[in-house]
């Protein structure tokens, strides 16, 4: 833990900047008090969006309710037996209806990159997202069947490294835009929160391997990956839960045209997490991530299980 904590000490700095930066831009229009609960607008995704760790919910990210506007930042920090992958963001929402977000991402593959000859590479990827809720409210809805409802997307640009050649022998693109839809239902006086989305996509590993694959009549159409989350509130500003995200292996194919066999395979992503709330303005989030094979052509097909640290400030 006190290693992930080391890493995760400078993009606290970077978060701070950022949400600095964000709440004086925005402070004209800034109103937000917090009339949201407590964790019910969720923590910040790795792509930027509102909701879990690994997947977004229909829920608008700051506390800004209607009529007003707010703004949240944060820092993520996961690291696995083989692979680190630090993530900044800031997220600004609108009357509690739109939000846009932005998000950096930044892949670590340590020493296997070594098997590319690329040892310690950096796969960076920055990310563009907005979500527009077009149907129900989570709190006030709470003691019905009604769901809120959202349509998001985010659009993913990887820059360029190592692995721009090897992702052109795959026919894997550098860019690419997932659209997804998240029904999320709050049963308040239970203190449950479930979420479903459906992502449409083209992305491999969330698109730090690229998007799409056309090397050995690979799938190259966009495919619906579903996503769920569950959390249990333990009290108004602690909350326990687990996500599953669905991805695409769509490399696999392409990885057997490469005569690499399965050292392209890709495995659905889990978690168990629990997010605590100290106040209205910032929260913390730590889970156990199994994020199955990433590559294990590179890892002596090792599962990808660890650590994941977020925090997050909202104004």
């Amino acid at each position: 833990m006190n290693h992930v904590l080391h890493r995760l000490h400078p993009a606290l700095h970077r978060l701070t900047w950022a949400a600095a930066l964000a709440a004086t831009l925005c402070a004209p229009a800034v109103h937000a008090d917090t009339g949201k609960l407590l964790l019910t607008s969720g923590v910040s995704s790795i792509d930027g969006a509102a909701g879990g760790g690994l997947t977004p919910w229909a829920v608008i990210g700051s506390g800004a309710t209607e009529g007003e506007l707010g703004v949240s930042a944060f820092a993520t920090r996961a690291h696995t037996q083989d692979y680190g992958l630090n993530v900044v963001g800031v997220a600004v929402g609108i009357h509690d209806r739109v939000e846009l977000s932005l998000a950096q991402q930044d892949f670590n593959t340590g020493i296997t990159g070594t098997g590319l000859g690329l040892p310690g590479l950096h796969l960076k990827q920055t990310i563009v997202g907005a979500k527009w809720r077009v149907a129900g409210d989570a709190v006030l809805d709470s003691d019905t069947l009604m769901p809120q409802i959202a349509v998001g997307f985010a659009h993913k640009s990887l820059d360029s490294s190592g692995l721009d050649g090897t992702l052109n022998a795959l026919g894997a693109k550098r860019s690419g835009t997932d659209v997804y839809v998240s029904a999320t239902k709050l049963f308040l006086a239970q203190g449950i929160l479930l979420n479903a989305t459906l992502r449409a996509t083209k992305a491999n590993q969330n698109g730090l391997l690229g998007f799409g694959a056309t090397l050995g009549g690979a799938d190259n159409r966009l495919k619906l990956q579903p996503e769920f989350s569950v959390a249990y509130l333990l009290r108004k500003d602690l909350a326990v839960g687990a996500e599953y995200r669905s991805m695409s292996n769509r490399l696999q194919r392409a990885g057997q045209a490469a005569g690499l066999r399965d050292g392209l395979q890709s495995s659905d992503w889990k978690d168990v997490f629990i997010a605590w709330t100290p106040n209205k303005h910032s929260s913390l989030t730590l889970a156990y991530v199994d994020l199955g094979r990433i590559v294990p052509a590179t890892t002596s097909n090792r599962k990808q299980t660890g650590v994941y640290l977020s925090a997050q400030l909202s104004f």
